[in-house]
């Protein structure tokens, strides 16, 4: 492993290359990122860098808002089979049937979407700025997809009428009150960090409800000596590293996301020497999409 990190190493510089990770991958991809960080916060770090290609150690969705961002660079994904359980729970044809019976309604798409679901939505949401995206849209009823969890908790931060998709991201479902009960007892003194896409019931238990990024921003800047974390576990491994001085502990048995954890070192790899797996969008979806992201960067 520490050859082919070598390897890595002088193959993403002889390509003049770049390597960003989200913070759910596994340690060694994070170890050799250039930058780690979540999807929105990645995305937007390709659309400055000057390097190219960028291989983007994450999920589809996530490569794709690279390419929407960033068109005229080559965006890879080391494996074509790293998609997205909450992504793939919501379809355009069904999208299109649900503003159809809520004509008035806006749409507002978390981040955790394809690219024509973008082009299909009005605009773009990210956990930390879900609830301030809809309260700003001039209408008064949302339909927030594709995440049922973020679309309560948003319904409880804003005066809008929210009609949910019924998705949910498989991690954060596993997340019982029950569990995070029982990490309290066990850990009194440790404050509750959760993401908005648990359960309402796990969300009301919390200190701080924040993505990603904040549970690590809030995790660097508190005085507090240690954290229940509820997010994927390679958050947890990331504000370890961060934070040596401080205590981590899981909410319940650690939650691993399969689709982000599927890219190994080997796959890394491969896509910087054969440039694979380059992602490529229509023409007219990925000038739509642009459109709801950039709508999404005013709320940043």
């Amino acid at each position: 492993m520490i050859n082919l990190g070598k390897k890595i190493s002088e193959l993403k510089k002889r390509k003049g290359a770049v390597i960003l990770a989200h913070s759910y991958q596994l340690p060694e991809i994070q170890g050799l990122a250039d930058f780690v960080g979540d999807s929105l916060e990645l995305s937007r770090k390709a659309a400055t860098l000057e390097e190219d290609p960028i291989v983007f150690c994450g999920v589809e969705f996530m490569a794709e808002s690279a390419k929407i961002l960033s068109p005229q660079k080559t965006i890879l994904l080391p494996r074509r089979e790293a998609g997205c359980f909450l992504a793939e729970m919501i379809d355009i044809e069904g999208l299109r049937r649900l503003k159809a019976e809520h004509p008035e309604a806006r749409v507002v798409c978390y981040v955790n979407t394809p690219a024509d679901i973008k082009a299909e939505s009005d605009v773009c949401c990210t956990s930390a700025n879900a609830a301030k995206v809809v309260s700003n849209i001039e209408a008064e009823e949302i339909i927030f997809v594709p995440d049922r969890n973020l679309a309560h908790y948003v319904s409880r931060h804003t005066d809008k009428r929210i009609i949910p998709w019924d998705g949910y991201c498989y991690v954060h479902q596993r997340m019982r009150a029950y569990e995070l009960e029982a990490t309290k007892l066990a850990h009194p003194e440790a404050k509750v960090l959760v993401h908005p896409e648990c359960r309402p019931e796990v969300v009301e238990m919390a200190d701080e409800v924040l993505s990603t990024s904040g549970i690590l921003r809030f995790c660097r800047e508190s005085n507090n000596g240690s954290f229940i974390i509820g997010t994927e576990e390679g958050l947890i491994y990331r504000a370890r590293l961060e934070n040596p001085d401080k205590m981590f502990y899981p909410l319940g048995a650690p939650q691993m996301c399969a689709y982000m954890k599927v890219t190994r070192i080997t796959d890394l790899y491969d896509s910087l020497n054969e440039e694979k797996y380059q992602i490529e969008l229509p023409e007219d979806i990925a000038v739509k999409a642009r459109v709801s992201l950039d709508q999404m960067l005013k709320y940043i």
